[in-house]
């Protein structure tokens, strides 16, 4: 049983993700907060065996050297990579500057480009990658108020997914989840605004979504079951996307 390195799984979906995993797989545990990867490893399956790997995605000078350390002082097998780790922050374009938009591409875009790089290595995992899972969002293929940095980078991550869907394969599928609105504490803001949640849910046929219902999708992607599904952005958002009702207002 090879291992999958859930990075964001401190909480919301990655936290979903592994406790699903962790039914078939071991996993490497990737976050900010050391406490909050405890809480993961708590709820998944106690004969999963746990890495914990402490990092923030906003400093990634030192992440390749970092990585390869830690993978090269155990051997781990690393066969699938789930890419969680997100940051959302709504700002008008008058608001954003070079500091933001460096931090909302680096957690979802470069360092999703630098791991699928070191895993896909002989040298550094022995080429025993199989499947990665970038989790994008379904505003990569819309458009929001607000929402300028984080679709912008949710569309290059989904952009980097279709390159290396080709560029791996076959030894390595690459596919991405675009979720619609989902409750986890990253928008937990948007969600308290009793007004916005009305009308988020107006717009979902099939109601607002949870992390649990991402990490269902997250598994068959890694699994065998999916052995021909490459290059995809995988829509999960209730048919959100492709309602065309009126409503007034």
């Amino acid at each position: 049983m090879g291992y999958v390195l859930v990075t964001g799984a401190s909480s919301g979906v990655g936290r979903e993700v592994a406790i699903t995993l962790s039914k078939k797989y071991h996993l490497i545990l990737c976050g900010r907060n050391e406490m909050a990867l405890q809480q993961t490893k708590a709820l998944c399956n106690p004969a999963c065996r746990i890495v914990f790997w402490k990092y923030d995605f906003t400093q990634l000078s030192h992440l390749e050297d970092d990585f390869v350390n830690m993978m090269g002082e155990h051997s781990y097998d690393v066969v699938g990579f789930v890419h969680c780790a997100g940051i959302l922050q709504m700002l008008p374009i008058r608001m954003i500057s070079l500091a933001r938009l460096e931090e909302e591409f680096s957690v979802h875009v470069f360092a999703a480009a630098l791991l699928t790089k070191l895993l896909a290595s002989k040298r550094v995992n022995g080429k025993k990658l199989k499947s990665v899972v970038y989790i994008s969002s379904n505003i990569s293929n819309r458009g929001a108020r607000a929402f300028s940095m984080y679709g912008a980078s949710k569309a290059a991550l989904d952009g980097l997914m279709r390159n290396l869907a080709i560029e791996l394969s076959p030894q390595v599928r690459v596919n991405s989840v675009l979720p619609g609105s989902m409750r986890t504490k990253m928008t937990e803001e948007i969600f308290s605004q009793s007004k916005s949640m009305d009308q988020l849910a107006e717009h979902f046929p099939g109601g607002i979504g949870s992390p649990r219902q991402i990490a269902s999708v997250v598994a068959f992607l890694l699994s065998e079951q999916a052995s021909w599904v490459n290059g995809q952005q995988i829509t999960v958002d209730g048919g959100r996307n492709i309602d065309l009702t009126e409503r007034e207002g």
